[in-house]
Parts: C-alpha cells; structure tokens; sequence
C-alpha cells in the first residue's frame, strides 16, 4: 500500500494545480492553489499560491466553505501559513 505524503503530521494531496492539505474526515481543510510558476533551471516553481482555509461541510455551498483565503509568493511561505491555519482551527474545535 502506497504511503500518503504528510506534512506535520498532516496529509497533503496534489491533483494537477491543487494541493490539499489536512484530512477530510476533520471540519476544516486547507486548499493551495498554484496560480503561477517561473522556472529556475530547468524546474517550474511557483511563484503564486493561494491558500484557503475551509469548512468540509459538503452541506454548505463551495464559495461559503472558505473560512480565510491569502495569496504568497511561494510555495514555501504559502505551507507555512496552511500549516499554522490548520492547526489553530482544528485546535478551536
């Protein structure tokens, strides 16, 4: 059985452009989207991310779900900030 990629002891999913961070099983889930990359070499980095705290009530309608929302300008800053959202509102249940 593959093994789930985990960020501080968070999983993290990728399909094309989004990454997923968090698990859908708990309220609230972090969305990352790469809006756009440069390349550095021969690798395409990205260069902005939105990032999005939401609800995984599937009973609410997509554009309610989003709790916070914020662009960075790297993937790097933009996990940094996920992870911090993630784990103050899973705190605050």
């Amino acid at each position: 059985m593959a093994k789930t990629l985990e960020y501080k002891g968070h999983p993290l999913q990728r399909k094309d452009n989004i990454i997923y961070y968090g698990s859908f099983a708990d309220k609230y889930i972090i969305m990352m989207q790469i809006l756009s990359t440069e390349k550095v070499k021969d690798l395409d980095v990205a260069n902005k991310v939105s990032v999005q705290l939401q609800l995984t009530d599937s009973e609410i309608k997509t554009r309610d779900r989003i709790v916070k929302k914020i662009e960075k300008n790297s993937l790097y800053s933009a996990m940094d900030v996920a992870a911090v959202w993630l784990e103050r509102a899973l705190a605050s249940r």
